[in-house]
Parts: structure tokens; sequence; C-alpha cells
């Protein structure tokens, strides 16, 4: 059974942290501030976004930094033991804030605090935070900041409902980007990964929601929407009998205006030809809105015994069928995956399997990564191949991938592109910094007023992993 739920604006709790925000306004002639540093993926940064609307409702004031904070809260990842131990290593940080500062309030959610191992280390380590959570009750972050204040002591919260949360207030990082989760959770249990662990079982927001989140967006002048979901192509499961994602993408196209819509992350498993249909009949250039001509679709890896052992559920053929449906249906289609390099057992074969299917989808772009034992999955007991090993394949990996995409760049040479401008480029002040619908950072001169607009660059040069234009 999916829960849904709605967050109370007016809840006792909501209400008590707002009089003790009002009280602190009072003494001291400002409001006190809220800093959230966020870990990980994109639905992490729309889990922060809600819980910086909540702060926001309760009378906190966003600031830059933790040394102006009242409140802080780390939102943090579980995916790789990279980010955690970077988030351990940044909460280690806070010590000397609390000395200086008893009343700061200090809570750690998210994936990371899902798991037992890590909620006690911080219980034990960490004994300057004040309050943790999970991912399965969002809409609780005010009951739980209001425990920890009427109760004067340290509150901790492992257990929780896996709701769905609506009627969440936001307070977005960008006024023409937005995030929108349409579903959370994930059923399939892949032997690397801890998210169904940590984020739950799958589990969909209603429609109706949905859309109008998206048209509010649109209505304030929002100009790409990116949909979310551990995997999105499940979307509707176990709420509608007949209603898919494929289905929720166009009733979305059917909201009026200037925007494009991504979404992410699709398993190939559940991918459909209907999807890869509904694309194409909404990414042409006479479509009004339009999702982009850009598909990320995780490999993992190309080697059918290694696919068989992450618990994947497709094979080389599937993949390659339906990536040759994408090309049939949208030519131009700019595709991008996720590579795991160094999975458990993996021969130098299976490796030489993934670099062929490099060759034969040429992506335009991925995310690789060495892998990393997560503790409590099946992969974690499975024979592990040696870190010399790992690390010279995921060079070689770079190496063949890196020439493919700096041949797939080149071909924009010359041509037209219509670019959403992101703000200043961060190695070069004197060039503003967007993407095209397919993705690809594209460098130019122009104004600052140009930010958060559509614009026509002309592609004059092309590297590995970007495009440098002039404007049209």
């Amino acid at each position: 059974m999916i829960y849904t739920t709605k967050f109370d604006a007016s809840s006792p709790d909501v209400k008590f942290v707002k009089k003790m925000t009002d009280a602190y306004y009072e003494k001291n002639g400002k409001r006190p501030g809220v800093f959230i540093r966020t870990f990980g993926c994109q639905q992490n940064e729309a889990d922060s976004e809600r819980y910086m609307g909540m702060a926001v409702l309760m009378g906190y004031e966003k600031v830059e930094t933790e040394e102006k904070a009242s409140l802080i809260l780390y939102n943090t990842c579980a995916v790789r033991e990279h980010a955690e131990l970077k988030a351990l290593s940044i909460t280690g940080q806070l010590k000397h804030l609390k000395a200086q500062n008893p009343d700061l309030k200090i809570g750690i959610c998210g994936c990371m605090v899902a798991q037992e191992h890590r909620l006690n280390d911080i219980k034990n380590k960490y004994p300057y935070v004040d309050f943790l959570f999970g991912t399965g009750s969002h809409e609780k972050f005010p009951y739980y900041l209001a425990e920890s204040m009427r109760k004067r002591k340290r509150v901790f919260y492992p257990d929780e409902s896996y709701s769905i949360p609506e009627n969440m207030p936001v307070r977005r990082e960008s006024t023409f980007k937005g995030w929108i989760s349409i579903m959370n959770g994930c059923n399939n249990f892949c032997t690397y990964c801890v998210v169904p662990y940590v984020r739950g079982r799958e589990r969909s927001r209603c429609r109706e929601n949905i859309l109008a989140e998206v048209e509010e967006l649109v209505k304030n002048g929002c100009k790409e929407i990116t949909l979310l979901g551990q995997n999105v192509n499940s979307y509707g499961k176990g709420l509608y009998d007949d209603y898919g994602f494929a289905d929720l993408l166009s009733d979305i196209c059917k909201i009026k205006g200037d925007y494009w819509i991504r979404f992410m992350t699709s398993h190939p498993k559940d991918a459909s030809h209907k999807l890869i249909d509904v694309i194409a009949e909404n990414c042409g250039d006479d479509c009004q809105p339009k999702i982009v001509k850009q598909f990320h679709l995780p490999l993992q890896s190309g080697s059918d015994a290694i696919l068989h052992k992450m618990n994947r559920h497709y094979g080389r053929k599937t993949y390659l069928s339906l990536i040759g449906y994408m090309k049939e249906k949208i030519p131009d289609i700019a595709l991008s995956t996720d590579i795991i390099v160094g999975f458990p057992t993996e021969t130098e074969e299976d490796f030489l399997d993934t670099l062929s299917m490099l060759e034969a989808v040429r992506y335009d772009a991925f995310f690789s990564f060495i892998y990393s034992i997560r503790r409590g999955t099946p992969a974690e007991t499975m024979e592990q191949v040696p870190d010399a090993v790992k690390k010279e394949r995921f060079s070689r990996l770079l190496e063949t991938q890196n020439r493919i995409s700096l041949e797939k760049n080149k071909e924009y040479v010359g041509k037209r592109e219509r670019v959403l401008v992101e703000g200043r480029s961060k190695t070069d002040e004197k060039m503003l910094t967007g993407r095209n619908e397919k993705n690809r950072l594209v460098h130019f001169e122009g104004d600052d007023s140009l930010i958060g607009t559509f614009v026509n660059v002309k592609i004059i040069t092309a590297d590995t992993y970007c495009l440098t234009g002039e404007l049209v």
C-alpha cells in the first residue's frame, strides 16, 4: 500500500519552531539563519529544496555559510563510500561551531543515515549532532527539529513510514530550472546498490499533483524541468492500472509554454517502445513544449556474465535492441550512460565487452565509477577485483570514451544550437555557460541579462567536455 501524506503548515511542531525563531528575531533583530549542504544526486537536491522551504516557513532565513547559521542540515548520500566519508569529514568540522554556540542545531538526514552502521557512527563519534533522520518521511522535518528543541537532547529517527508527501513548501535554488520528484524508492535490488535499503520500495506520486507542480513552474517562467526518480520508467506501478511514465510525459507535454523536459534515471529493463514513441512525438523542432533529444540509459557493464551477477535483468542484446529503436525513431538523439569498472569477478574479457559497447553505442557522455563496496549488499561477499586492476581499467575506459566524446562534439562545429544560459563560467568570468538540449556544455561571451533564457549560439570550436561559440 502507498501512503500519501500532506504537509501541515499549521501543525503544532511548525508553530513551536516558529515561536522559537520569532523569539530569536525579537532578541537579535534578525531571523536565525539556516544552512543546508547537499551531498549526492539530483533527488537529494530536490529533497533539500523542500527542507529549505519548510525551514523558511518556520521562520529561518537562508544563509550561505555554516558560520552564519543557527540551524545546519546535511543531506547525505550513500551510493558510494567516498560520498559518505566526505560528509563525515565535513561534519567533523562543525565541532568548533557547536563549542562557540551551544544553541546551534545540527541535523543530518538522507541516505547515509538510513544505514544502521553509519547511524551508530554519528551517534557515538559526533556528540554535537542534535538530530538524525532518514529518507522516508521528509514532511516530518519540523517534528524532528521541534523534538530536539523541546527535549533539549539528541533525537534519532531511523524507522520511517516511507510515505509520499504532498503539499510541501519548496525554496528552489533556481528560478529557471526545477526538479520534480515523481516517485521514490526502488524495487530492483541490483547487487551493488544500497538504494532499496535506504530509500525503500517504489512509490509514485499522484499524476494530478505532478501536473499541477509542472504547470506552476511553467507559469513562473521555468525553462527546464527535470523529472526525478530512482527508476522513472516504473512510475505508476502499484498506483494505476493503465497509466505509466509514457502517459505522464504525454500529459506534461500538453501544458503550454516554452520549456524543456528532462528525466532521470531510467532502468533499461523498464524502458518501453511506448516511452520512446512519446519522446519522438514531442521532441521535434515544431514542438512546444518538447522533451529534449537526450536519453540517459545506465548500462553498468557490457558483459552478460557481469550484468547477471549485478541482477540487472537485461543483457547486451536487449540493451542494443533498445538503443537501435531509439536511433530509428530519433536519429539524432544524444545518449549517455553509467558504467561501473571493476565489479566483483570482472575479468579482462568482461571489461573488453564493456569497451566494445562504448564503440557500438557511441555515447555522447558517460558517468563512470570504480566499484565501491556497499555494506549489506550481495556484491560485498563476492570475489573482489584488485584496486590496481580497477584503476588501470578505469583509465582505459576514460580514454576510449573521451575519444568518442571529442569526435561527437566536433560534429557541432558550424552548427547553430539553442542553449539555456545557466550563468558565468567557473573557469572564465568573461564567458557565459549553458547547455543545449542534448546536455552539452556551451561557452560563449554575453551579458548577465541572458541568464535563465534561451539563446542561439553558433559553435566555433569543440573539445572533449564542452563547446565554444558565439551568439547569433
